[in-house]
């Protein structure tokens, strides 16, 4: 069970999306964790074969509880091996024959109710190869290799391209529910109710199934309801969360305070520029930007940016940036961006906007959730023109930016009005002091007065 937060010490398998016998690769979504902020997609590390899943869907375990098995190995079937079984070795059951005829038949070349007649075989074995060569026919090399993954018998499939071709849509339909998220609890749920559950997006709760069926169960089924599921709600748990976080945080580490207003005149010409031959929705806008400010100032004054852990300050090799997002429901999330310093601009942008759309509608992944090293929360959209944050354990700084305002402003001695931000930094004071936090702002203000350093 992967550690999705400081404040996590217990998930719940939602869902497994492999079984044993399977193949994975590093990077593959295999289960769906429940915290009580979200339902993430947990990935895998290694590439290997599932050897045995640990702990079944619906089971709440501390964090650090092992999940599921993975060997170095081939994957091998469940039931005895076919000759023309695949090396991938992908499921238990690929193209099973679970009634072969034991003799050969030599005067059926067609096989049983096999339909046109194929090519002779040579050494017509058993029936079954006949078979085997008519699902190899109706379809395309990489349907069969998407059904051989998914352990669907081609045979068996109705095929709705031309002449009964087995299609890539087919198959996907064949899949559609397996990958429907559904909690155990939501699934026996939408039984009570009435209520098809493959008509639902994303992952489905037992909340949307309720609304589904008009938020009115039964008395029986509310009444038994009231016994099995927790009390309290999404949004309560999520506050419950953030709100021992919070605590432990002002209760352990003694923070100090500091901000700095910057000119962003420099910055936001440089941008209009940089835009100028983009679409709209391929521009990067001023919150990247600051995002990536940030994270050069921390890689220069490295002394914010790391963990403070065993009572002493670990110095991080790379920067990962922490970005509060807050949620449409109430509460807020913070998932990791990796590296964000050394990213272009371009595709710090679209990383951003993706993570940002997938927190917000619950489709985040356990490596977006890693710990982050330093967090940003800019909470300008919003009106504030100040933000002082309170720090995210083990993290010794978070960094708060109000709201791009216009101020009347000196440059040298003429005074103008220029486009300035408030910059809020709050540390922790058993690592650094207030020089090294001024040491950071002026970093800060400085690569945003050198934008093309952005870029």
């Amino acid at each position: 069970m992967p550690s999705l937060g400081a404040d996590m010490d217990e998930g719940t398998v939602l869902e497994w999306l492999v079984r044993p016998g399977q193949r994975v690769a590093k990077g593959d979504i295999v289960a769906v964790v429940d915290t009580a902020k979200a339902a993430v997609d947990v990935e895998c590390f290694d590439s290997g074969v599932v050897e045995s899943i640990l702990v079944p869907a619906g089971e709440k375990v501390p964090v650090g509880t092992p999940l599921a098995v993975i060997g170095a190995g081939e994957a091998q079937p469940s039931e005895p091996p076919v000759g023309h079984a695949p090396a991938t070795g992908q499921q238990p059951k690929v193209e099973p024959e679970p009634k072969p005829e034991p003799k050969p038949e030599p005067g059926s070349g067609s096989g049983s109710g096999s339909g046109p007649k194929l090519e002779p075989e040579p050494e017509p074995q058993q029936a079954a190869p006949a078979q085997q060569r008519v699902s190899r026919e109706r379809a395309t090399p990489p349907v069969r290799s998407l059904a051989r993954q998914a352990g669907i018998d081609l045979a068996t499939v109705h095929g709705t391209g031309p002449e009964g071709t087995v299609t890539h849509a087919d198959i996907e339909r064949l899949l559609a529910p397996r990958r429907r998220r559904v909690s155990p609890y939501a699934r026996r749920l939408a039984h009570e109710l009435g209520v098809d559950v493959s008509a639902l997006p994303g992952t489905v709760h037992a909340r949307d199934v309720r609304a589904a069926a008009g938020n009115r169960p039964s008395a029986a089924t509310a009444a038994e309801t009231a016994a099995v599921e927790p009390r309290r709600s999404r949004g309560e748990d999520m506050r419950a969360a953030i709100a021992t976080l919070m605590e432990r945080s002002k209760r352990e580490i003694p923070h100090y305070y500091l901000s700095s207003t910057i000119d962003l005149d420099a910055a936001l010409s440089w941008l209009r520029e940089y835009n100028r031959d983009s679409g709209i929705a391929d521009r990067v806008l001023p919150n990247a930007l600051l995002l990536k400010a940030t994270a050069l100032a921390a890689a220069r004054v490295g002394e914010l940016n790391g963990h403070w852990l065993d009572g002493g300050f670990r110095r991080a090799q790379s920067v990962r940036l922490g970005v509060a997002v807050s949620l449409r429901g109430g509460g807020l999330l913070v998932p990791t961006l990796e590296e964000p310093d050394s990213r272009p601009l371009e595709e710090l942008m679209r990383t951003l906007t993706d993570v940002v759309s997938r927190t917000r509608s619950g489709r985040l992944r356990s490596s977006e959730l890693r710990p982050a090293t330093i967090t940003v929360t800019n909470l300008g959209d919003l009106g504030a023109e100040s933000v002082q944050g309170v720090i995210y354990p083990p993290q010794v700084a978070v960094v708060g930016f109000g709201a791009i305002v216009r101020r009347p402003w000196a440059v040298g001695e003429l005074l103008g009005v220029r486009p300035v931000v408030t910059a809020g930094l709050a540390a922790d004071h058993r690592a650094t002091d207030g020089a090294t936090g001024s040491r950071f702002l002026n970093a800060l203000d400085t690569v945003l007065q050198r934008p093309e350093e952005l870029r």
